[in-house]
């Protein structure tokens, strides 16, 4: 499953993906698997970006609108 809104807030907020891989506290390249969906996000990383860009995880999945 991709997650096109994490990509969508990384880039809105000028941040590359090794700087959200850094607050996320893992590697770049698995990262990018997590925004293309070729790798499950865990859940842990899914509240910290919601904690980070200060949005829903479910705004974060898609099944949310704010």
């Amino acid at each position: 499953m991709q997650f096109q809104r994490i990509e969508d807030l990384r880039i809105d907020h000028d941040l590359t993906q090794q700087q959200v891989a850094d607050i996320l506290g893992c590697q770049r390249e698995v990262y990018r698997r997590y925004e293309k969906g070729t790798r499950t996000i865990p859940v842990e990383f899914l509240i910290q970006l919601a904690d980070y860009y200060h949005v829903s995880i479910d705004y974060l999945v898609g099944r949310s609108s704010e």
